[in-house]
């Protein structure tokens, strides 16, 4: 155990003095007593209990007193902790199909409510970032811990044309490197950055969870990309939302706009058919995202309603570790003051009422 103001110890010696004076006080008490002929006088007059039932409150208030001295003290222990040493990227399609209102009320309001969920879901101390992509892909938030930052970020995510599956990806390997000298970015050769390596089958503790309804239209190709993250160890989990058969494209007037990529997806209007060219994008590619999870040493999950998605977040991993901290104990102390007191004071008033 330490403490935080270890001169706030100094307090303590208050203990001895109020025991002092209170002995200094018994003796004054006899010297002054009155003399009695019988001691059998005493002994019918003054209850047998009478004397430990007047010391019982007293050591009661000077534990108090003890315990409330430690605690002015502010003593801390060394607890060991679970803490996350995962870095999550969220890159989260915001395509125009994700509009599509098979997933009532439609796709991206749904995937913007289940990452708000795992985000405050999420232990204390594990980083998240947001990466949204369509035509191109940008990192939204950098890896944080401020949950509010997040939340509002995924709460603004608007739609846009086209859907780049690997450039997501490069930006997201990107933003683990940024947090992990371990991780080189995509942009340096690999070999140029030290850093511990790896045996097969090792991985990071950092994923990247990538949530698409449909295929790459343009940008990096996906398994190219897939391979930069392969090549430093990093998991991705592919997520593939949506049911086999598209409804109508419905956005709402917060998830229309000019994109953060500057193109404008559906101009004024907010409902938009499914059919003839549409559908094609409408669906998902499988077999890219698969093979994704394969190189990289992740896992494919399909979704085809929010229940489902609500079921593949909470099956993400997450790296827990032991770790020590100091945790302060005062609170404890403090509370045991209180209580010794209270206690005195209550025995006190029914024990002693008339001695």
């Amino acid at each position: 155990m330490r403490f935080e103001w270890p001169y706030a110890l100094t307090f303590v010696l208050l203990v001895p003095l109020v025991l002092a004076v209170y002995f200094m006080m018994l003796r004054r008490r006899r010297r002054f007593a009155v003399s009695y002929a019988s001691l059998s006088l005493i002994r019918d007059v003054v209850p047998g209990r009478a004397r430990w039932r007047r010391r019982v409150p007293f050591a009661l208030f000077l534990l108090a007193l003890l315990s409330l001295a430690i605690a002015s003290a502010r003593p801390q222990s060394t607890a060991v902790v679970p803490v996350s040493r995962t870095t999550i990227i969220l890159a989260l399609d915001v395509s125009g199909s994700m509009c599509s209102t098979d997933v009532e009320p439609n796709r991206l309001a749904v995937a913007q409510s289940v990452a708000r969920t795992f985000v405050a879901d999420q232990p204390a101390g594990t980083k998240i970032g947001v990466v949204a992509f369509s035509g191109g892909a940008q990192l939204v938030v950098p890896p944080t811990t401020d949950r509010k930052a997040l939340t509002t970020a995924i709460n603004g995510l608007t739609a846009g044309r086209g859907t780049a599956v690997g450039t997501a990806l490069l930006r997201s390997v990107d933003a683990i490197a940024s947090v992990n000298p371990n991780v080189p970015r995509t942009d340096i050769d690999v070999n140029a950055r030290t850093g511990p390596t790896l045996p097969p089958g090792a991985y990071q503790p950092d994923v990247v969870v990538l949530l698409t309804d449909g295929a790459t239209t343009q940008g990096v190709p996906p398994l190219k990309a897939a391979q930069q993250a392969a090549d430093r160890h990093l998991r991705v989990y592919p997520i593939g939302f949506g049911t086999a058969a598209p409804a109508r494209l419905i956005c709402s007037r917060e998830q229309l706009g000019t994109d953060m990529f500057g193109g404008r997806f559906g101009g004024g209007g907010g409902s938009f058919g499914a059919d003839g060219p549409l559908r094609a994008i409408l669906r998902i590619d499988e077999k890219t995202l698969q093979s994704i999870a394969d190189l990289t040493g992740g896992t494919y999950h399909r979704a085809g309603d929010a229940e489902q998605l609500v079921e593949v977040f909470r099956s993400l991993p997450r790296e827990i570790v032991l770790q020590k901290q100091r945790v302060e104990i005062a609170f404890g102390f403090a509370a045991a003051g209180a209580m010794f007191a209270l206690a005195a004071m209550a025995l006190s008033l029914a024990w002693n009422r008339y001695n």
